[in-house]
């Protein structure tokens, strides 16, 4: 036995946990017990496994294993099991506990693919709220553990449970049903991607805490976002979104210094960014924009590709940039769009330029007071040679932002200014 077993075991039941859950939620319904049956099966395969070996059909081991723990639960509550008859009674146990493993993961590759299709829309559904759904992927869709979760997200894990738990009761309540959305699916598939996005940026540059990134979470949304890119393979802001990640995450070795400190785009070690990532990502974007409409996901990715592929800072091509944003603003505005294309105005026709659009943010309910726009008005005050202002904008920033890197870098910039 190597030592690389539990690493590969590890991989491949998150590659394998939305699977099997998918194929147990669509035979039986019941998406709390499959999901509570598919988490026992991936523990024993976890305990057994990197000593036993890993079997020839994984998938169908775990399916085997989550069914039979399926059964003895349904066994244990017979109430339950009366109002499971129905569904239950339409695939025989012994549909899957009579035959091998080998024949249970007999299923064809559309069939898998739908099944993790539904898993994704089933998290992301609407009627429940934007923190539970990002929960919720985690948990069944990403296979990691509520503790996982809640230290991702800087909260108890008791609280990460009961939001959980709030929304695997709302499925069961609301009588939502796994199976891929009719009239709406576009907006289904945009929430599957927003969650996806939120998951990633909160992993990229953690909202508070110690550390400036959570590389779990980032990592888990490159991987989720690789899935919907399988699963939907013609839909050109899944791709977008996609490259977005990757060219962001690209940058990630160079964002801090060896104590931690956030290191800005401007003073990092470009030898340190991922050339793969960067590679994948920008073949992605050639790939999707040519085709006709574009999206969101699409416009940022290219504006990562702008600066990934520069040199040096000073090699940027800024006024693409501007032009980027500009597109950017009109498909989908935003006020940290607008703070972005601040930057580049600035960097393309001076400061002040910037600076009267970043005023133009500051009766904007959502962005006054925000950590980010006194960052960024800091930034153009500091190029505009306004030191005093600058420095007390960086202050201002440092009061507002719950990331520690974040505070410590803003604080160490407004003293820089003081002397």
């Amino acid at each position: 036995m190597t030592g690389e077993i539990p690493r590969r075991v590890e991989d491949l039941l998150r590659e394998l946990a939305p699977q099997v859950l998918g194929t147990l939620a669509g035979r039986y319904g019941q998406f709390a017990a499959c999901e509570d049956a598919t988490q026992e099966a991936l523990f024993k395969a976890a305990q057994r496994w990197p000593a036993d070996g890993i079997p020839d059909s994984p998938r169908g081991w775990l399916l085997t294993v989550a069914a039979r723990a399926l059964v003895d639960e349904f066994r244990r509550d017979t109430s339950r099991r009366r109002r499971e008859d129905a569904n239950f009674a339409a695939t025989p146990q012994s549909a899957l506990l009579g035959r091998p493993a080998d024949s249970v993961a007999d299923r064809d590759e559309a069939a898998d693919r739908d099944d993790s299709l539904r898993l994704l829309f089933l998290c992301c559904h609407p009627s429940l709220p934007v923190p539970s759904q990002v929960a919720l992927t985690l948990r069944a869709a990403g296979g990691l553990t509520t503790a996982q979760i809640a230290a991702a997200f800087l909260v108890p894990e008791s609280t990460m449970g009961q939001r959980i738990s709030r929304a695997k009761a709302r499925i069961k309540s609301g009588g939502i049903r796994f199976e891929l959305p009719a009239g709406d699916a576009a907006e289904r598939l945009s929430a599957v991607q927003h969650v996806l996005y939120l998951i990633f940026n909160e992993g990229y540059t953690a909202s508070g805490g110690a550390d400036l990134t959570v590389p779990s979470l980032s990592d888990e949304a490159i991987r989720l976002t690789r899935l919907l890119r399988r699963l939907v393979p013609e839909d050109g802001e899944t791709a977008g979104l996609l490259a977005l990640m990757l060219l962001t995450d690209a940058r990630r070795q160079a964002r801090t210094g060896p104590d931690g400190a956030l290191i800005p785009l401007a003073e990092q070690d470009r030898a340190r960014w991922a050339p793969d990532l960067i590679a994948e990502g920008v073949a992605l974007v050639s790939e999707v924009l040519p085709r006709g409409a574009v999206g969101a996901y699409q416009l940022q990715a290219a504006i990562a590709a702008v600066h990934d592929t520069a040199p040096a800072l000073a090699d940027t091509d800024w006024p693409e940039v501007l032009g980027l944003y500009e597109l950017l603003e009109r498909v989908a505005p935003n006020p940290m769009t607008t703070l972005g294309r601040a930057v580049a105005l600035a960097m393309v026709h001076g400061p002040e330029a910037g600076l009267a659009l970043v005023a133009s943010l500051e009766s904007d309910d959502r962005m006054a007071g925000h950590h980010r726009l006194l960052a960024t008005r800091a930034h153009l005050r500091e190029l505009a040679g306004q030191s005093a202002a600058a420095a007390a904008d960086y202050q201002a920033a440092a009061r507002q932002t719950a990331s520690l890197p974040e505070r410590r870098y803003l604080t160490a910039r407004a003293a820089a200014l003081g002397r």
